[in-house]
């Protein structure tokens, strides 16, 4: 065995590996729950075959895209099916685990980033599109930008942005994506027409429970090794979930009188998007005020997105890329060396500089993940199509797309919820079903 392998990390690595895959699972009952019973399945599914699809991606070209050395905007070619890619530990990125252990964790984070996008397209695209969208986008916009911000030598990890698990690249990213895409395709058929609430809040509250404990993998495991910062991370991570869960709590309470379980499960997701940027960079107080004002921010942000014309279904936008924006700018004005080295001292610690490296950070993922969306999304308009057509998206897209149902036999197909938002817009529906999202 090799000198540097240590059997501790490579354990903790490969665990947090899978705790990030099982957050796939756990967003996929998140948004199905969320959804018209007549989509639920397609809408899971959406999640699911990520798992397969961008899984094949990331083996064949995402990881040597990602990760190799090619220049500051995209890696090379060299560990394409992951020639190269041993079982040996690796100086840049895997000092400790195996090559292929850094490779497969990665791997997770590829295939969740873009799955996060089709909450805000649910109940209405093609799935046959969707599946063309998912391995597009991760090759063309994914793979850069992991590049730009976690490459060795990549132009924003060069310039010193602080992304500890994923703020710009995987929330930001899939955020304004998700903004972009529900503004090509158009709102649904049925938008403001019919009630628009959840059909099985509790999938909703299991799948946000399974995210919350596939979290501590994402962030912390971002150590890649079982230490002191995986620690930190896994204590901020909690702190800021826990604690925008409670801002959300209070602020649905304040507004409607009433604290939901859709708000709370929104609210701790929100928590988490906003810590993951931070997570190995702040102090537990930190990650509490990053949690508060992330979910204040998204929660403003549903109330605006809810009197609009925009109809991104599950909010998207609203919880993973502002929040996610939240927390990397927030990393710029908390970062400090004394509870990791290895980082930068921010805003409170003296070095302003910090805040711009992130501004910075924050609007190339926004500008290229918007380009990139609307590139790929034209091209699938004017090729294969991306919209399911109307009888087919009033009929569901359970049985026109997968020849399926959720819920055979049971007439829950003509119930007028939908999950029109991940929280604070649903907190009315009870009172006024006919006006609300």
């Amino acid at each position: 065995m090799n000198a540097g392998l240590s059997a501790g990390d490579t354990a903790w690595v490969l665990l947090c590996s899978a705790l990030v895959l099982l957050m796939t699972v756990g967003l996929a009952l998140f948004y199905g729950g969320l959804v018209r019973p007549k989509n639920a399945l397609n809408t899971m599914m959406m999640s699911v075959i990520a798992l397969g699809l961008v899984g094949v991606q990331w083996v064949v070209a995402g990881y040597s895209l990602a990760f190799h050395t090619g220049g500051g905007w995209l890696g090379g070619f060299g560990w394409v099916g992951l020639h190269g890619v041993g079982l040996t530990p690796d100086p840049t990125y895997a000092a400790t685990i195996p090559h292929q252990a850094h490779a497969a964790f990665q791997g997770m984070f590829a295939i969740i980033t873009p799955a996060l996008i089709s909450g805000a397209i649910v109940e209405r695209m093609r799935f046959r599109s969707y599946a063309v969208f998912l391995v597009l986008w991760a090759t063309l916009v994914y793979d850069p930008l992991a590049h730009w911000v976690w490459g060795a030598d990549g132009w924003l990890f060069k310039r010193g942005a602080l992304d500890f698990a994923g703020g710009t690249v995987v929330h930001i990213s899939a955020g304004v994506s998700a903004l972009v895409a529900a503004w090509m395709l158009g709102p649904r058929k049925d938008f403001r027409r019919v009630p628009l609430a959840p059909h099985n809040v509790p999938i909703v509250l299991l799948g946000a429970g399974l995210l919350w404990f596939g979290w501590f993998g994402f962030n912390a495991g971002s150590a890649l090794a079982a230490n002191g910062l995986a620690t930190l991370a896994f204590v901020n991570t909690n702190t800021a979930a826990a604690t925008a869960l409670v801002t959300w709590a209070l602020l649905d309470l304040s507004r409607g009188g009433r604290i939901t379980a859709v708000g709370a499960a929104t609210g701790l997701v929100v928590g988490l998007v906003g810590i993951t940027p931070a997570a190995g960079y702040v102090t537990p107080l930190a990650a509490l005020v990053i949690g508060a004002v992330a979910a204040g921010i998204s929660y403003t942000a549903i109330q605006i997105r809810s009197a609009s014309r925009l109809d991104d279904a599950l909010d998207v936008f609203s919880c993973h890329g502002l929040a996610g924006a939240t927390g990397a700018l927030l990393t710029g004005v908390f970062a400090t060396k004394l509870v990791n080295p290895a980082g930068a001292n921010g805003l409170l610690a003296g070095n302003a500089a910090q805040l711009g490296v992130q501004l910075l950070a924050v609007v190339a993922a926004a500008a290229f993940a918007a380009a990139g969306t609307a590139v790929i999304l034209k091209l699938l308009q004017v090729t294969i199509g991306a919209r399911a057509g109307v009888s087919e998206e009033l009929a569901g897209l359970d049985l026109s797309e997968h020849g399926e149902e959720a819920y055979f036999g049971t007439d829950l197909g003509s119930l007028a919820g939908s999950g029109s938002a991940l929280g604070g817009s649903v907190i009315v529906h009870a009172r006024e079903p006919a006006t609300v999202t």
